[in-house]
């Protein structure tokens, strides 16, 4: 086997795009189940929004690519509104209930072709890209070049210097907002609500300020994800979307700040690797034809990186950076 291959596939998708476009998603998430406890089953649709925010803006309506993020900034936050004013008074499940239904509905409203002019219907938009990259400072560039084995041409190298950055930004504000008295509440809100509400807070206003801020940057990985393809494509921010980002946050651990981000890297890299592994296997002849065929190889990795967070759920389920001691929790 092309072992080299192999493991210069496997060390580009600990950087890569997809995995920040998932550690967005992510960090997202965890503002919103590990520090609140809010059930979000459709963190999909906050990148759906702001991916075809900048598509539709863009691409149908030819107008500035600046313009088409804020738009899709502003969808994200009067999304997060209008699944949080029905349901964050009522019990966590109902959370839970609407936001998949939600997500559902914003993929499919995608795919109507009614709307084909606006949104491509299911073939989704492409050429709304172009703005992004005319700004790239690597243009002409060689992009990276480490040793062979890890290659990004300019235009990917934009991309992950400005996904990284957003990454890292999105960490800070984070960690100062989880630190400060604002922060201290959502966790306890997480752990006792009717006591939050005893000492006079409004649990109500906390838990949509908590919904709107990871779903801005549940957003920001939308962007990125579109403008690293160049297309936007409804089918791609389906439940399943919402659901590996779950993954991504109890595998790096909940409520920890760098937790998505390293979550992102290892859950990806695991994927790319045994998909690589039992590809050149197949192609090899080192695994019989009758075991695994290479239309099965995609189904198998998921199969087994399944049965790795299994084991981990059974003998760390805090997660690989979680902390299982309980933390008195400072409400000021």
């Amino acid at each position: 086997m092309n072992w080299e291959s192999i493991f210069s596939v496997s060390l580009e998708a600990i950087v890569g795009s997809t995995t920040i476009a998932y550690a967005l998603a992510a960090i997202g998430l965890n503002v919103h189940f590990g520090y609140t406890g809010l059930l979000n089953f459709g963190q999909s649709a906050f990148l759906g929004v702001g991916a075809y925010g900048i598509a539709i803006t863009v691409a149908t309506f030819d107008l500035p690519l600046w313009l088409g993020v804020v738009i899709g900034l502003a969808a994200s936050v009067i999304l997060a509104l209008l699944l949080g004013i029905p349901t964050l008074r009522l019990r966590a499940d109902y959370l839970a209930i609407v936001t998949i239904a939600a997500a559902e509905i914003i993929r499919l409203f995608y795919r109507a072709t009614d709307l084909r002019k606006w949104t491509g219907a299911s073939d989704g938009l492409q050429s709304f890209s172009q703005d992004f990259y005319n700004i790239n400072p690597f243009k002409g560039s060689s992009g990276i070049d480490i040793g062979g084995l890890i290659t990004f041409t300019d235009r990917e190298t934009w991309i992950l210097v400005v996904g990284w950055a957003l990454i890292l930004i999105s960490c800070l504000v984070v960690w100062l907002l989880m630190r400060s008295p604002w922060g201290r509440v959502l966790k306890a809100i997480r752990e006792d609500e009717d006591a939050v509400r005893s000492l006079g807070k409004n649990v109500f206003s906390y838990k949509m300020q908590a919904l709107v801020l990871g779903g801005v940057i549940g957003c920001l990985g939308g962007f990125v994800f579109a403008l690293d393809r160049a297309a936007v494509q409804p089918d791609t921010y389906g439940t399943e979307f919402t659901f590996f980002a779950y993954t991504i946050v109890i595998l790096g651990g909940a409520a920890r700040v760098f937790g998505p981000v390293v979550g992102a890297a290892i859950f990806w890299v695991l994927l790319v690797f045994i998909d690589a592994v039992l590809s050149e296997a197949i192609n090899h002849k080192d695994v019989p034809s009758w075991l695994i065929s290479t239309s099965q190889a995609g189904s198998v990795r998921f199969i087994l990186v399944g049965i790795g967070l299994v084991l981990l759920l059974i003998f760390r389920p805090q997660g690989i950076f979680g902390d299982k001691r309980e933390v008195m929790l400072d409400v000021r």
